[in-house]
């Protein structure tokens, strides 16, 4: 099936008699006739369902649709973005490993990352995504375990360079894991690409309607853990809490999902609710109608921003002259996403002020929505910053997020206007 059918069709295929719609399981636990029945299930000799921190039917055919819209070999959902990249990442990480990661991520990754991971004894080194090979080769170590950046950086909207990332990851032979947020499956496929694991925010486009936080991660079933079994002992060494289970050895290409769900997921706990797992799948039915008119939308107004005299700069992968475009086009020839970055001329100031005067469109810490919202970081989620520290995490001072929705193009461009005028 094509992208636009699985957003449809994937994962929940009902039967004969069954319900068209997807079926919320609002319930934590299952019932079982014996106790060797139970008993097998948690020995992992057995598939099926005793508890819904662990897994929970509905939060599992939604994560079947996502992982088909990746080209992946399975899934599972989380309680956030978050609470997926650090899953994707912990699940093979351990005091003393290190990460590669691109310092152009979303702020609230790059603390998790540089922060609390930290604390954790797993160390980061933040790289300039733009440079050669042979000098972000520098950055990795015996340690290393995983490489990670994002499809289009938030709120940079840069497009990561994932041939390039995929062969220096693989080259020192750790996986790859991206975060497609933004672009979502429908205008890119990182794994098509070489990334091995792929992440979301679902709370964004795929849900599409500011209804409920969630996350996913999708595998591959592309990486090797055998083949470099000493630098990952979580999945090719014997796991004591589950009787002596060796994941890439029982499980194979579903390892990685596996040992997620049955370890991270039992001991931490970051479900997503089968409530929010069915707003997300109604979300997920109209994606690729909606990705397609977030993206001409945007590229109308980017074209409108760029030939404004007040405007300082404009960031769009998509937009004609723009430093990404090349990237743009190969990564993403069908359109990127809904959200621009620009700067008013003025500074914080004209920026406060021009966002003040909008009447239609939202400030809001949300993005990707069907409404039009934006935020001024420096002002709002980066405000404890000074303009030196923003400089450094890759966050202009002036920088203003535009998230683009799905109202009349005309519309937004007369609001963008008048707020413009009283500047």
């Amino acid at each position: 099936m094509n992208v636009e059918t699985k957003c449809l069709h994937a994962g929940y295929e009902p039967q004969n008699g069954e319900p068209r719609q997807l079926p919320i399981y609002q319930s934590t636990t299952w019932k079982y006739d014996s106790s060797d029945d139970m008993g097998k299930l948690f020995d992992l000799e057995a598939s099926g369902y005793f508890y819904t921190r662990l897994q929970n039917p509905t939060n599992d055919l939604v994560a079947a649709k996502i992982a088909a819209l990746e080209g992946g070999v399975a899934g599972m959902l989380t309680s956030s973005g978050q609470a997926a990249n650090f899953f994707a990442l912990f699940n093979i990480c351990e005091t003393g490993s290190h990460i590669v990661a691109s310092s152009a991520i979303y702020g609230g990754t790059y603390n998790l990352l540089g922060v609390t991971m930290k604390k954790m004894g797993i160390d980061v080194t933040f790289v300039d995504q733009t440079l050669s090979e042979e000098e972000l080769q520098k950055a990795f170590r015996p340690n290393t375990r995983a490489v990670f950046g994002e499809t289009i950086t938030n709120p940079t909207v840069s497009v990561f360079d994932i041939e390039k990332f995929a062969r220096l990851a693989h080259g020192n032979g750790v996986p790859l894991i991206v975060d497609n947020t933004f672009a979502t499956p429908v205008n890119c496929r990182p794994i098509e690409f070489g990334a091995d694991i792929v992440t979301h925010s679902t709370t964004k486009y795929m849900d599409g309607h500011a209804t409920g936080v969630g996350g996913a991660i999708v595998d591959s079933g592309n990486f090797d853990w055998m083949a470099h079994a000493d630098k990952y002992p979580g999945m090719t060494t014997p796991d004591e809490s589950y009787h002596g289970i060796v994941y890439a050895e029982k499980f194979g290409k579903l390892g990685y999902i596996t040992k997620a769900t049955s370890q991270l997921m039992r001991d931490l706990g970051s479900i997503q609710s089968p409530m929010n797992a069915f707003y997300l799948n109604n979300g997920l039915e109209s994606l690729h109608v909606r990705m397609d008119r977030h993206c001409d939308n945007a590229l109308k107004i980017a074209r409108f921003l760029k030939a404004q005299d007040k405007v300082a700069w404009i960031h769009y992968p998509n937009l004609e002259g723009d430093d990404n475009y090349e990237l743009a086009q190969k990564y993403l020839p069908n359109g990127s996403c809904g959200v621009i970055a620009f700067a008013v001329k003025g500074g914080r100031d004209a920026a406060i002020r021009f966002m003040d005067s909008l009447k239609l469109m939202i400030i809001a810490t949300h993005v990707a929505d069907a409404r039009t919202c934006l935020l001024h970081p420096a002002s709002h989620t980066h405000r404890q910053l000074t303009d030196e520290q923003l400089r450094e995490a890759g966050v202009a001072p002036d920088l203003i997020r535009l998230s683009v929705g799905l109202e009349n193009a005309d519309d937004l461009i007369a609001d963008l206007q008048q707020a413009l005028d009283r500047i």
